[in-house]
């Protein structure tokens, strides 16, 4: 184990960035002592560190930064290459310095060969009811990528393993995931992207109520209701270890009553900034703060913005839409950390939204 200072020196990571990017869930400690609360670093996690210091200076934001850090350690690298042929793109200054330090991260890829995020699938059959799986699409489907430049986001990843289906859709700035429980037959789980236009098929089919069975075998996948059918080839690409992108630092948590927060965010202040999307141009901002008393406000321009996060107004509100409940559960990490929207029933849906930097 490599203490805060050990590891800032071998790294190329200065002591105050460890810690800002602890606090903003990027890299994480593999302990800190409950005691003194000193940083300990655990040995594999020098390559992570030497690949975010190569990363930062060459100015990749910290969205795209989780991404290559999930899909790190995967023999698949297709994500990781376009996250950073899109940055290249991207830079218009300084673009000799920041060519040498992504040639130096492709470098590295070509010598890892431990699988982490491995896209694998095998036959399953699962049994679940049409309302769980439903339900677990509508929380999702609102964060699938559009991107072309990154195929491997334009769907839904369908994780089963044993009688629970994890559904999980990320564009890079926003991610959910949801949980449904089912009966299953044949192999013990697997792991597939289902594209976004035949995930929108098989929603269709869950109007009616009852049992569905999902099928997965070899790259293929069907959903079965009654006599209709809705089926077809899974994409061919790995999706990031989004296991590890949800490994956030516990922040601190406000339970917002829906309707009216959703009111205070559709009619109260909005700032512009560049929105992160390569071409979107400006997007609106909610500037949000948790007060003492544990009511969330939005902030509008002129506030006090220490202790604030900006997100997307459009995301806040179709992640509002999506848990579908009366009473959502808001987290708050540091200013540069996600923002958390959870269930109150279950910690297995949620959604998690990208900090905004705020122009200044």
């Amino acid at each position: 184990m490599r203490s805060i200072g050990e590891m800032a020196r071998s790294s190329g990571l200065s002591v105050s960035a460890l810690r800002f990017y602890d606090g903003a869930g990027v890299l994480v400690p593999a302990r800190v002592d409950p005691v003194n609360g000193y940083r300990w670093y655990g040995p594999e996690q020098l390559d992570e560190a030497r690949l975010l210091a190569h990363l930062r200076r060459a100015g990749m934001p910290l969205a795209d930064i989780r991404l290559v850090l999930a899909g790190w350690s995967s023999t698949e690298t297709e994500l990781v290459r376009r996250l950073l042929r899109t940055h290249l793109r991207r830079l218009e200054r300084d673009l000799s310095d920041a060519r040498g330090e992504l040639s130096t991260v492709r470098a590295l890829l070509d010598h890892r060969e431990n699988p982490m995020a491995t896209h694998h699938v095998a036959t399953v059959r699962l049994t679940v009811g049409a309302p769980e799986l439903a339900a677990a699409l509508d929380a999702v489907r609102f964060a699938a990528s559009t991107d072309p430049e990154l195929p491997m986001l334009g769907g839904v990843l369908f994780d089963v393993e044993g009688e629970s289906l994890h559904a999980v859709a990320t564009d890079r700035y926003r991610m959910a995931v949801a949980q449904a429980r089912g009966t299953s037959a044949g192999a013990l789980g697997a792991r597939v992207v289902v594209p976004s236009s035949l995930a929108d098929a098989m929603r269709a089919l869950l109007s009616d109520g009852g049992s569905v069975r999902l099928g997965v075998d070899g790259n293929q996948v069907t959903l079965e209701a009654g006599a209709r059918q809705a089926a077809g080839p899974c994409l061919d690409h790995d999706f990031p270890d989004y296991r590890r992108l949800v490994r956030l630092p516990a922040g601190t948590r406000a339970l917002v009553d829906v309707a009216a927060f959703r009111k205070a965010v559709e009619t109260g202040p909005v700032r512009t900034a560049e929105a992160p999307e390569p071409g979107a141009g400006r997007c609106d901002l909610s500037v949000l703060k948790m007060a003492g008393d544990g009511t969330v406000a939005v902030r509008a321009e002129g506030d006090d913005d220490s202790d604030c996060v900006a997100v997307n107004r459009d995301f806040l509100l179709q992640a509002l839409a999506a848990g579908a409940r009366d009473e959502l559960i808001l987290e708050f990490g540091a200013p540069t950390a996600p923002v958390a929207i959870r269930r109150t029933d279950t910690e297995e849906s949620f959604s998690i939204l990208m900090p905004v930097r705020l122009d200044t």
